[in-house]
This record gives C-alpha cells, structure tokens and sequence, in this order.
C-alpha cells in the first residue's frame, strides 16, 4: 500500500518533475542502477511508496515487455499523482538523455563524421556493454538445463533466420515452452498489493496497445507515409522487448539496417553514445529518429518506442495480482525470459562483434573497455570516453 494519496495537483505535478528531471541527469549504469536510484530517492528519502509496494511494481515491470526503470518511474508518478503525474515523472526522467542524443545525431549528419575512428571507439564500447549485459542476464534468467536449452533455440534460431519476426516467433514458442515446463513448479505464499487506477481506464490502455500493434502496420501501407513507417518501426521494437533495453537492440537493427535507412556504422555509434548518457537506454531511439528526420524525427521515435510501455504499465496495474499469482503465466515468463538471452547473443555476434571486432588490436582495446566497466567498476561515461580516445589514437596508428 502506497504511503500517499493520489493529488495531481499543481505543486504534486511540480515536485515529481523536479525530482525525476534530476534522476535523469544523475542516474548513470542501466536499468539495474535506475531501480536503485529510484529505491533511495522515492521510497528512503522522500517515502512516496513502502518498500512492498516499490517491490511490487519492480515486479510488474519486469514481467511486462518495455524499459523496466522507464516503467517504474511512470508507475511512481501515477501511483504519486494520477496519470498526469506519470506523464510528468516520464519526462522529467527521460528528456535530458534524449536531448543529448539528439543532439549528437544532429552533429553527426551535419557535419558528415560517420566514419572517423572515434566512431569505431564508440561501437567497441558497444561490444562491451552488450557482453557485460549478456553475462549478468544469462546467469540469472537461465540458471538451469531447460532455460539453457531454450536460451540456445532461441540463439540458433535469430542466427539462422535474422528477421524482426523470427524474434516474435521465438517469444511466442518460448512461452508456450516455459508454459509446458514450468507449470508444476512450486506456489510462494500469495501477494496481494493496490495500485490507484480505474480498471475502465486500464481496459482502454490495453486496446489501444493493441489496436496501435496491430493497425499501424495496415496504415503504413495504406498511406505509404515515411513518417507513419518509422512510428510503426519504433513502437513495434518498444512492444515487443522482454528483457531489459539492451534487447531492443536487434529489434531496432532488423527494422533500419536491412531496410537500408541507415548504416550498421551509424547504428552502432549511436548505440555506444547511449551509454555515455544518463536516463534510459531506450533513449536510442531519438538518436536513430534524429539521423533519420532530424530533431522532429527523434521526438516521434521517442514517443513511439516509449508508448507502449506507458501503455502496458496503466492498463495493467489493477490486474497485476492476478497474473503474478498464476503459476502458469509464471511459467510462460520464465521462458520468454530464457530466450531474450539467445536473442541478444544472437545480437552480439551480428551486428555487433562482426562489424566491431576487425583486428586483434581491437579485441584487445575491448579487453581493456570490458576490465574498466565490470573489474574496476568506472562509470560508463569514463569507459566510453575512453574508447572515444582510443578510437581516434588507433585510427592515427
């Protein structure tokens, strides 16, 4: 149960902008770093939420497909201060890396720097992050022999057939796969929690993801409009991630790279750039929108890859009960979960160390990227300069 009482008013609305809007200049190192931004600021010092209810909506987010931290944050200020307030609590956390994102595509098209060697500093950084991710979410999403076995179809099978649709086929599969595996698995004690949302207003959340997911396909090619193709592209990528933001990366490589709207080259650098900034990783997107539509492009690919996480956080916070204590929807998730970790292998090996790894010089330039980020524990803005740095002087070389 929240501490709080929903008020959306005025000065509510103007304390989680201010609030959020500093974690988003602040909250560096992923999504696993966000959650415990968010745990100090929100439930430690200003005790917006209790502990269980904080728990309970990590929870919900994990089991919904989108940017985990993203959605937290839009459940804070829903729970804070009503929609408007998750509104606000999403802007105020998400705008200053898309700006920055923007902007750096911005300068990268004008200025036509696509190809200089900080450019290939910025994509071995990529490598790393990609494989420090990997690491972490294969050793807790696939702890046994069933959840590795479906880790390696998924793996095989996004290698073999390298199309956004194989990758929604494998989740679909996966979930029937962990549906079958995992449904006899033992019941935890129930938990109930209470989230401040109307079910009317839930319901109409979800149709309208679905309507989005399934019409704007049809409009596309109905229209044949660039601007409503790239909306389609990017909040399809948003509602199909499970796993974290690092997933959507061979999502959004499937719909631009093949599709000849951009370069692997430019993709990657942009990738690496996102983590050199605070906020979300699915901030990405405005750097892809902005080198595609300039700074317009970058809002509309903004919104696009992050509505259907707003979407899917409102429409079901009241029914969350009744999923999380099913044991066969649990069993569904565990499987899905299981192949997000072959599918961002899958991503790792092409684009990313294919196009990234082209000399021994370097492997050995990630081997020192990698040391930096999960030994010594810097920042990712220091491990990022630094492959900036290192780019250019290996480019000199």
């Amino acid at each position: 149960m929240t501490k709080n009482n929903p008020n959306s008013g005025f000065k509510s609305l103007l304390e989680i902008l201010l609030v959020s809007t500093r974690l988003g200049f602040t909250s560096f190192g992923g999504p696993t770093a966000h959650l415990g931004y968010f745990y100090e600021e929100y439930v430690r010092r200003r005790k917006w939420l209790d502990e269980k209810s904080y728990a309970d909506l990590v929870a919900l987010a994990q089991f919904l497909p989108g940017p985990a931290s993203s959605q937290v944050g839009i459940g804070i200020g829903v729970m804070r201060a009503g929609i408007l307030g998750g509104v606000v609590s999403f802007l105020g956390f998400t705008l200053p890396s898309v700006v920055a994102l923007i902007l750096f595509a911005i300068l990268l098209t004008e200025f036509e720097i696509n190809h200089v060697g900080w450019i290939h500093g910025l994509k071995i950084v990529a490598v790393v992050v990609v494989a420090h991710a990997i690491m972490g979410m294969a050793k807790k999403l696939t702890p046994d022999l069933k959840r590795k076995a479906i880790a390696l179809f998924a793996l095989i099978t996004t290698l073999i057939w390298q199309t956004a649709f194989t990758q929604v086929g494998v989740i679909l599969i996966a979930a029937l796969m962990g549906f079958l595996l995992f449904k006899h698995q033992q019941e935890k004690e129930e938990v109930r929690s209470f989230f401040p949302i109307a079910k009317s207003v839930s319901i109409i959340s979800l149709l309208l993801f679905f309507a989005l997911l399934f019409l704007l396909p049809i409009i596309k090619e109905v229209t044949g409009s660039d601007w409503i193709a790239m909306f389609d592209s990017f909040y399809r990528s948003g509602s199909l991630v499970f796993g974290g933001g690092h997933v959507v990366l061979p999502l959004l490589e499937q719909e631009l790279v093949p599709t000849g709207w951009m370069s692997e080259e430019t993709f990657l650098a942009g990738y690496g750039a996102a983590q050199a900034v605070p906020g979300p990783l699915f901030t990405f997107a405005a750097y892809l929108g902005a080198v595609l539509n300039g700074w317009q492009g970058g809002l509309l690919a903004t919104i696009a890859i992050f509505l259907p996480a707003f979407l899917l956080i409102i429409g079901t916070l009241p029914f969350w009960d009744q999923l999380r204590n099913n044991r066969k929807i649990k069993g569904a998730i565990m499987g899905v979960n299981a192949a997000v970790v072959g599918i961002l292998i899958s991503a790792f090996y092409h684009p990313i160390w294919t196009s990234s790894i082209l000399s021994p010089g370097d492997f050995a330039f990630a081997a020192i990227l990698y040391s930096m980020l999960v030994y010594w524990k810097l920042p990712p803005w220091i491990v990022v300069l630094t492959g900036v740095i290192g780019g250019l002087l290996m480019s000199l070389i």
